[in-house]
C-alpha cells in the first residue's frame, strides 16, 4: 500500500503471501545464468507472472550484480484504467508490497518542477499493476531504493524523454520501463510483429514503435528517444510470449525483455 491507496495488486499478478512470492520470483531469477554488464535502463513485461515472470527475469536477473548499488529506481509504466494526459506522480510516502516498504522519492518533484506534463495524480497509481508487479523482482536483486513511479498516459517520446533526462542521474539511478508487446493475436501473428518491435527497440527507432505494438510504448519511446540522444545501445535479451510460457496460442500476449546502456 502506498500512503491511502489499495494494497499492491495481488491474485492473478502475484501472489500475496510473503514467502509463496519470493519463492516464485528467486526461481525465475535462479534460472537465469547472466554475467553481463549491468544495464544503466531496462525494459520488462508486466503481465501475470506466469505468464511473464521468466521473460522479466530474464532482464532482472542481470541487476543482481548491483546489488548495494543502487539508491533509487525511475519506474516508469502505462495506465490501464484511467485516460490521461502526460505523466502522473503520487503523493504517497511508500508502496507497502508483500516483500517491504519502498519509501518514495519525494525529491523528484523538485527535479521535475516546472515540466507541464508532469502533475501528482494519485488515481492514476490506485490500482495500476504495470508498476506494482516490478517491485518484487526489484527488492530481490537491487535491494534497497527509493522509487519514483511515474504512470504514463497520452505522452509523446519527447514529453517522456524530457522527464527521464531530468532524473536520470548517474550510476546510482536505475531506469525501468513496463511493457508487454502485441495483445491477442495467434501466435505466428505475435512471433511476426514482435520481431518487428525488437527491431525497433534495438535500432532506437521509436517512430516504428506504434499503437498495437507494445501497451506500454509511451515510456518505451520515450526511453529510445533519450537513448538515441545519448549514443546508448538497445539489446534484447528475451522474446518470447504466453503461448511460449502458459496457455493456448490462438490469442497469445507479446513479452519482451531489453537492456539499455
Amino acid at each position: 500500500m502506498a500512503g491511502t491507496r489499495p494494497p499492491a495488486v495481488a491474485g492473478s499478478f502475484y501472489p500475496a503471501d510473503p514467502k509463496q512470492l519470493r519463492t516464485m520470483v528467486d526461481g525465475f531469477l535462479d534460472a537465469v545464468h547472466a554475467e553481463e554488464a549491468a544495464p544503466k535502463a531496462i525494459i520488462a513485461p508486466h503481465a501475470g507472472y506466469i505468464y511473464s515472470g521468466p521473460v522479466a527475469a530474464s532482464v532482472y536477473a542481470r541487476l543482481k550484480a548491483l546489488r548495494g548499488r543502487i539508491a533509487r529506481v525511475v519506474l516508469l509504466g502505462p495506465s490501464h484504467r484511467v485516460g490521461f494526459e502526460g505523466l502522473a506522480l503520487s503523493s504517497a510516502d511508500y508502496y507497502d508490497t508483500p516483500l517491504g516498504r519502498i519509501p518514495l522519492d519525494k525529491h523528484a518533484e523538485t527535479l521535475l518542477a516546472g515540466l507541464s506534463q508532469v502533475r501528482v495524480f494519485d488515481s492514476a497509481h490506485a490500482r495500476e499493476h504495470s508498476l506494482e508487479v516490478h517491485l518484487p523482482f526489484l527488492l530481490e536483486t537491487v535491494g534497497e531504493f527509493a522509487l519514483i513511479p511515474l504512470v504514463v498516459g497520452d505522452a509523446t517520446p519527447q514529453a517522456v524523454g524530457d522527464v527521464l533526462e531530468r532524473l536520470w542521474g548517474g550510476p546510482e539511478t536505475l531506469i525501468v520501463i513496463s511493457s508487454d508487446l502485441s495483445h491477442y493475436h495467434d501466435y505466428a501473428t505475435a512471433q511476426r510483429l514482435d520481431r518487428a518491435t525488437s527491431q525497433a527497440i534495438e535500432t532506437l527507432r521509436y517512430e516504428d514503435i506504434g499503437y498495437d505494438a507494445a501497451c506500454g510504448r509511451n515510456p518505451v519511446n520515450g526511453l529510445l528517444y533519450v537513448a538515441r540522444k545519448r549514443g546508448l545501445h538497445a539489446h534484447t535479451i528475451d522474446l518470447r510470449n504466453s503461448g511460449d510460457t502458459v496457455g493456448p496460442r490462438d490469442q497469445v500476449v507479446g513479452y519482451g525483455a531489453y537492456v539499455v546502456g
